[in-house]
């Protein structure tokens, strides 16, 4: 299963021939030799030297069979449980490989990185089960693995079959923390998202998973980045538990120049939802992975965009200097809203992101795709620095990654939340151009009470502070009590002057002049003439 190619010491014969306070002595320099041999400098140099060379793209050798398998089917394709990595080791942690099928058709390589030194992980198609199929053997030699998942007993203790993480496809990876379920994913960069040339998708090229020690209650994965005009390198320490989270130290370096550089992207779904539901009948009452945009900017300002499913792309941004957190979030908890047994959008996990120094002057970019299929991720949100780096130059960004569904822990508790946005029932046009009667078209936003000074004050008095763009008359825009959440609801009302182009709005709460709220922030997209 393991190839040793950097060996140092083999550990049986040292212990043969030492005396305890030797092994002791030994064990620690074994230990701090591990630690020089093979760290995140390793992989930086690696990236760096990577950056000098011509890019050579990666070829696959996926047998037709395999590549045209439909994704049930795909499924299929298990490693056998034996064959784990860490399977018969009494670390918490297990490893699974993705095997290569339909588009996930190009290797990685992987290696296990322990006191003896590094060694590739070998793919053996005999290490599978195919499941219904039998592929010819001699197709497979030398295929390679797609990539790998991380098993860890996050809900129950007395399991190590919890599936915490997957690294598959492209720079693509995701976690889930107790009684979570898989949704949004994480990148590891983003070049040229929503640029008209065409977006450049980088991958991981090669993994070293650190074997932990049987006590670790985490695991260090390094990863090495490529891409025609991108190298990168990468540290993964990943903690799972209540909420998941990932510690990520990252290096990038430029081949050659690039329009945008998206930094610590993430890729989620959104179909339908409250603020724009579905035009036609699904038991279903909202469908989505995630259904808003939130960061906190350096400034201190908290922001919430509903996302939509726009007829055409759309791009937004947001000037933010050295934001303190963003992510996309999934903030419908209740089961009812979703109503799906299967899928169960209600523990979809929030992504958030949180800086680690000050990343400077930037935006956080927020981009969403028209789609009709909930399989497709249609929604890529990253920081994008003001000063693109020059090749050959390194680009150091470290952040930790939050996998969570208690999106109120991320906030000060003093600060008065969006609860939810709801668009108006009536005409539909196509499917998402909703109107009244009277062609204007409505907006309900529940936001929670913001939190007295002290716990014995009253409730503060608040007000409205409410603006949109010049491409709508405001008919109506008032607050009142909700007297079911104890917060405040705020309807909105509005005709749009050419349906072709979107709508801006903002809303937030104030006490006086003090802003004691997140804002709301929506988009209203445009839309195509229609006959």
């Amino acid at each position: 299963m393991t190839e040793l190619f950097t060996p140092f010491f083999a550990g049986t014969r040292l212990r043969a021939c030492l005396s305890l306070p030797a092994l002791v002595l030994a064990a620690g320099f074994l230990a701090a030799h591990s630690a020089w041999a093979f760290d995140f400098s390793d992989v930086a140099r690696r990236a760096k030297a990577l950056a000098e060379e011509k890019y050579k793209a990666p070829t696959s050798q996926l047998p037709r069979e395999l590549r045209e398998l439909k994704f049930a089917e795909y499924k299929q394709i298990q490693p056998k449980r034996e064959k784990f990595l860490w399977a018969e080791g009494r670390t918490p942690f297990q490893i699974a490989f993705h095997h290569q099928g339909m588009a996930f058709d190009l290797p990685v390589k992987i290696h296990e990185v322990d006191l003896e030194g590094v060694r590739e992980i070998k793919y053996d198609p005999r290490d599978f089960d195919f499941g219904p199929r039998s592929p010819d053997p001699k197709q497979l030699e030398g295929l390679g693995f797609a990539g790998f998942r991380i098993l860890y007993p996050i809900n129950n203790p007395s399991k190590r079959d919890d599936e915490i993480a997957s690294f598959l496809g492209a720079s693509y990876f995701r976690m889930v923390g107790k009684d979570q379920v898989y949704g949004v994913s994480a990148r590891g960069l983003a070049i040229d998202t929503a640029v008209p040339s065409g977006e450049e998708f980088p991958r991981f090229r090669e993994f070293w998973i650190a074997r932990p020690a049987n006590s670790d209650k985490h695991l260090v994965v390094y990863a090495l980045l490529d891409s025609p005009r991108a190298t990168g390198a990468y540290r993964f320490t990943i903690i799972p538990g209540e909420d998941t989270t990932v510690e990520v130290r990252s290096r990038i370096y430029l081949r050659a120049p690039v329009t945008k550089l998206g930094i610590a992207p993430m890729t989620s779904m959104y179909l339908y939802g409250s603020a724009q539901p579905s035009g036609t009948q699904n038991f279903r009452p909202e469908l989505h992975d995630s259904d808003g945009l939130a960061f906190h900017a350096g400034n201190g300002e908290w922001l919430w965009r509903p996302l939509n499913n726009p007829r055409r792309l759309a791009n937004s941004s947001f000037l933010v200097e050295n934001p303190r957190g963003f992510g996309l979030q999934q903030r419908g908890r209740d089961f009812r809203q979703y109503e799906d047994l299967d899928e169960r959008y209600d523990l979809r996990p929030t992504l958030w992101v949180e800086p680690r120094g000050d990343w400077g002057k930037g935006r956080i970019e927020l981009v969403e795709i028209p789609t009709s299929d909930e399989t497709n991720d249609n929604i890529v949100a990253f920081w994008v620095p003001e000063e693109q780096p020059k090749p050959g130059s390194a680009l150091d960004f470290n952040y930790t990654l939050r996998w969570t569904r208690n999106e109120a822990g991320l906030y000060d508790p003093k600060l008065a939340r969006v609860l939810q946005t709801r668009r108006s029932a009536g005409e539909v046009k196509g499917a998402d151009l909703i109107r009244r009667p009277d062609g204007s078209t409505a907006f309900v936003i529940d936001f929670s009470d913001p939190a007295p000074a002290k716990p014995n004050d009253p409730p503060l008095p608040v007000s409205l502070n409410f603006s949109t763009g010049g491409n709508a008359d405001v008919i109506e825009n008032s607050l009142r009590r909700n007297p079911v959440t104890g917060g405040w609801r705020v309807t909105v009302r509005l005709k749009v002057k050419d349906t072709t182009k979107p709508v801006e709005m903002r809303a937030h709460l104030v006490h006086g002049q003090t802003p004691v709220s997140e804002t709301w922030s929506y988009q209203l997209p445009g839309y195509e003439k229609t006959e």
